[in-house]
């Protein structure tokens, strides 16, 4: 099978090459199946000239896909891989990795049920059409990578908070400020039994000690008021 390559936004390649079906096996691992897609179409698609997006009514008649088949989306410990395969008996006829940091579909400007795939492998890239038969199959392949995309991303996120805490420099241990048995301690108050000098009201200095006696400082006692009688 002849497929165009091309880089997105560029003019066309003219360089064609043979897609060859893969038959490598995805290792031993568990496989998990995201998606089904029992019935998808193919199109080979025309470069895309502008940067206003790709449109499904360019890609010539629908109704006369390349190719028709199955697709399932298989997740296992390495990431996510989309297979295209025959519905009889599970040919492959391609096949390309998903990427959340590099996502490789694309949907279409002008229907809801087609989408742009770019296609990888073994260092050759396409980029082809798939159309689904129904919008219903669309809505739940759209989700099956939604949900990908999420626990990529939660996972993603686990493991950076993960490396910034081995990273931090670990706390010493905690001092024991509390006092044991038979142990004292002594505050010592600035300006006790030291002498200090203040002005009285009359404009004399008067000494004081910090023993707090009544004796000789301070302000000085004024006399009582006269008493009623003698204000008469």
């Amino acid at each position: 099978m002849a497929v165009e390559v091309r880089e997105p936004n560029k003019p066309a390649c003219t360089q064609h090459f043979l897609w060859q079906p893969s038959t490598t096996n995805m290792d031993d691992d568990i496989e998990s199946i995201l998606y089904i897609a029992r019935e998808i179409s193919v199109y080979r698609i025309p470069p895309l000239n502008k940067n206003e997006g790709y449109r499904a009514n360019d890609w010539g008649d629908l109704a006369q896909p390349l190719w028709k088949g199955r697709l399932r989306i298989l997740e296992n410990s390495k990431g996510v891989t989309l297979m295209f395969e025959d519905s009889q008996t599970g040919e492959l006829f391609a096949k390309t990795s998903y990427d959340p940091n590099r996502p490789s579909i694309e949907a279409v400007l002008d229907s809801s049920r087609y989408f742009v795939v770019r296609v990888e492998d073994e260092g050759k890239k396409a980029y082809i059409g798939m159309g689904f038969a129904e919008r219903t199959d669309s809505f739940d392949f759209n989700v099956a990578l939604q949900d990908y995309t999420k626990r990529f991303k939660a996972a993603q996120n686990a493991a950076s908070e993960t490396e910034d805490q081995a990273t931090q420099v670990p706390a010493g241990p905690k001092k024991d400020y509390t006092l044991k048995e038979g142990q004292t301690f002594s505050i010592a108050i600035p300006g006790r039994n030291k002498s200090s000098t203040t002005s009285n009201l009359l404009g004399g200095e008067n000494k004081t000690t910090g023993s707090g006696g009544s004796g000789g400082g301070g302000f000085p006692l004024l006399p009582p008021p006269p008493s009623a009688s003698k204000r008469r």
